[in-house]
């Protein structure tokens, strides 16, 4: 057989091959391994009945099984349904195959409070999200004397309504008057007790005074029913003190006048630091503010708040006593 035939009987051969065996198949790459789906859990703690006391700090711990070094956990803390805050913390290795993390809040306002967990998918870890998990809020009685966390914020939540109690966190005579002043413009028993129920309804901002004359620029009102002094700039109050106006037999006079008389500390008659707005009529201090109306006429104010007033009122400035 020639050269030839058979170069033409080998290419015949490979022509009549199938298709399947004319080319050698490629190689394929192993499928990768599944990525494990994890179980994320949370729990919430210092609970009592459901509730947390205000300002608390609420801790949450949880676990992620199977554990993965490097891994984190985001926990978000909710307040009556909208995100609060949210904290990316790791994942540590924990009892056997589950690694633990945690994470805290502290409750400085009333509401509904809820947590979840989210672990996000990595290349070695799927995704899990925890339920949310929620509470409420509890609140205490306060007492004179006390000093807290719970004062400190319950001043700062009276002074957002111009109950403006000072600073520091701890139930002092200042407190106690603004605390009755609270009450007198909430129609309460009139006391400086800030019992449960108080307490609660300041940090949900609930009890402000709602200006009488809010066209009037910065202005003073007296309202003779609620027995305070309301210091206010248009419809926004900034200062209310309790006070005792004029008693049945000598009542104080109703109507709009403005301050034209300043008298510094004491006189004759007991009146401290007085700022007069019609005839004998002053805003002063005085050694007894009982919780009812119980002057000669004029607005008696606790010795205590009166040299703040005094700075707090103008030459020309309105008062209204209805």
């Amino acid at each position: 057989m020639n050269r030839r035939l058979a170069s033409l009987l080998a290419a015949a051969a490979v022509l009549a091959l199938p298709a399947s065996a004319a080319a050698a198949p490629a190689a394929t790459k192993p499928a990768p391994a599944p990525v494990p789906t994890p179980t994320v859990q949370i729990e919430v703690g210092h609970l009592h009945g459901g509730r947390a006391q205000i300002y608390d700090t609420v801790p949450v711990t949880g676990t992620v099984t199977p554990f993965v070094a490097g891994q984190q956990v985001e926990v978000t803390f909710y307040l009556n349904g909208h995100r609060l805050v949210s904290h990316k913390v790791a994942v540590q290795k924990g009892a056997g195959e589950s690694g633990s993390f945690s994470s805290s809040v502290i409750v400085r306002e009333d509401g509904k409070y809820a947590v979840s967990a989210h672990h996000a998918a990595t290349a070695v870890l799927g995704a899990d999200t925890t339920v949310r998990k929620s509470w409420r809020v509890s609140f205490p009685s306060l007492h004179p004397g006390e000093c807290s966390d719970v004062v400190r914020g319950f001043k700062k939540a009276l002074a957002k309504m111009a109950y403006v109690s000072g600073g520091g966190s701890c139930f002092n005579g200042r407190l106690g008057r603004e605390v009755l002043a609270y009450r007198k413009v909430n129609d309460k028993n009139r006391s400086e007790k800030a019992g449960a129920g108080i307490v609660k309804s300041v940090f949900g901002g609930k009890g402000g005074y709602h200006v009488l004359h809010p066209q009037a620029g910065e202005h003073a009102e007296v309202p003779l029913s609620k027995q305070v002094l309301v210091l206010t700039k248009g419809d926004k109050p900034f200062a209310i003190y309790p006070v005792s106006t004029g008693k049945p037999s000598t009542p104080t006079i109703t109507g709009h006048y403005t301050f034209y008389r300043q008298e510094p500390g004491y006189n004759s008659e007991g009146m401290y630091y007085s700022f007069y707005w019609h005839n004998g009529y002053a805003v002063h201090g005085y050694a007894e503010v009982p919780n009812y109306a119980a002057s000669h006429g004029c607005v008696r104010t606790f010795i205590a708040d009166q040299p703040r007033i005094y700075e707090q009122l103008h030459y020309g400035e309105s008062i209204f006593v209805f």
